[in-house]
């Protein structure tokens, strides 16, 4: 079955190539086409040892970063090769993965001249596949060649699961080529065994994107006695957002305070102007201000957003009212600290479902809803406490990934 589909999936990409490739011209995303022909020359020798993890884009590839160091931690003597299947990928990659990495590049496409050329070039040890990248001819191609394929973080969600039923069939024959599934839930596990993976592949091995460590926090902001609630990563059009609920909610909670981090610090100025139009008191990080003298402090210095969230009582996460698609709440739940976020947030929409199962996190659609959602957590002390709570419980689940894929990588390499 393979074998036809093999010879029909490359007719059919032949064909439909001229018109594919018109669409991506006029739509400026043709970045990557030698790549994913395997027409690139890659910097890998005949002796070398490699390890290939494959992300298809931004998330899947954000997700994959401490992944990443741990296997040249623990593997020293591989070379690391990282794949992604989109531009926007890619640029992520490289700017994570510089000093990671042995070598990025795309992913090819899925046809058997494609996927047979790729893993000539590359030869990997071991093939690791991010989420639910389940492309038949390069399982097929690695299943010639004896590479062992894994699929990692693997999730499905429930519309997937629907579209893959319709050729169970199919898809039973595509599991045969690959050596396992880590499985993020036992329910994505039980859908990837209805699929007709064998069970002795399927494990749980819960999500990676959990996998990240508290920073060290030592922060004096005058912050005691007060609450805190950080707007973290904001984009142009969200501070407004943010100042309106909060200048409303100050009111009421007076002793509630506003940490904002513009995610671009050429804004600082456009913000400050903003934060004037509010009348309150402020500050900038970069002066040492401090909140025993001003309500909002503008956070204008690099690197420090991720060990803040350590102080607040709770966030907002921003890139989530434009289109950014919005950024990693993990930041602040891994302190037990609830994210807010708005509609936009398809970077991390996985995290965002598990997070909204509980109070750990919730996504809100306005901005009347989002200052609704920060009243609720000031002014009701049960259900503040049960949000925290919800963090630690959400992490509790999830943690250990990193070092299951570790282990089983270990396995299969020996």
């Amino acid at each position: 079955m393979m074998f036809l589909y093999g010879i029909l999936s490359g007719i059919a990409f032949y064909i439909s190539l001229p018109f594919y490739y018109a669409e991506r011209l006029m739509s400026r995303k043709s970045a990557g086409w030698k790549e994913k022909f395997a027409n690139q020359n890659m910097p890998i020798s005949s002796e070398d040892k490699v390890i290939m993890l494959h992300g298809v884009s931004v998330g899947e590839v954000i997700a994959l970063e401490n992944l990443a160091k741990q296997i040249k931690t623990s593997f020293p003597e591989y070379k690391l090769v990282l794949t992604t299947g989109t531009k926007t990928g890619q640029e992520i990659a490289h700017k994570k993965f510089a000093g990671i990495a042995d070598y990025i590049t795309y992913f090819p496409f899925d046809i058997p001249h494609c996927t047979d050329k790729f893993l000539k070039k590359l030869h990997p040890q071991a093939v690791l596949i991010a989420e639910t990248e389940l492309w038949p001819n390069f399982a097929y191609s690695c299943k010639k060649k004896n590479i062992p394929l894994i699929v990692i973080n693997g999730r499905i969600s429930d519309s997937t699961f629907k579209t893959y039923k319709l050729a169970k069939i199919f898809f039973k024959q595509v599991f045969k080529n690959f050596t396992a599934f880590l499985m993020q839930s036992r329910e994505d596990a039980d859908k990837v065994l209805e699929l007709g993976a064998d069970s002795e592949k399927v494990e749980v091995m819960g999500n990676l994107k959990f996998d990240i460590q508290k920073r060290e926090a030592d922060i004096n902001l005058g912050q005691e006695g007060y609450r805190v609630i950080i707007a973290g990563s904001t984009h142009k059009g969200e501070d407004e957002i943010i100042l309106t609920a909060f200048s409303n909610l100050k009111k009421e909670f007076p002793d509630i305070k506003l940490l904002i981090a513009p995610r671009h610090l050429q804004r600082t100025s456009n913000v400050e102007t903003l934060v004037k139009e509010t009348g309150l008191s402020y500050g900038l990080r970069s002066s040492n201000d401090n909140f025993k003298e001003k309500d909002i402090i503008i956070l204008d210095t690099l690197g420090e957003l991720g060990k803040m969230y350590s102080i607040c009582s709770f966030a907002f996460i921003g890139g989530s009212f434009n289109k950014t698609g919005g950024h990693n709440p993990l930041e602040a739940a891994v302190y037990n600290k609830p994210a807010l976020s708005g509609p936009s947030i398809h970077n991390f929409k996985d995290i965002y479902e598990i997070l909204s199962r509980t109070n750990a996190g919730k996504v809100v659609n306005t901005g009347k809803e989002l200052e609704l959602s920060m009243k609720q957590l000031l002014s009701d002390k049960d259900f503040y406490t049960k949000a925290c709570q919800d963090c630690e419980s959400v992490f509790d689940a999830q943690k250990g990934a990193l070092g299951y894929v570790i282990q089983k990588l270990n396995s299969v390499l020996k």
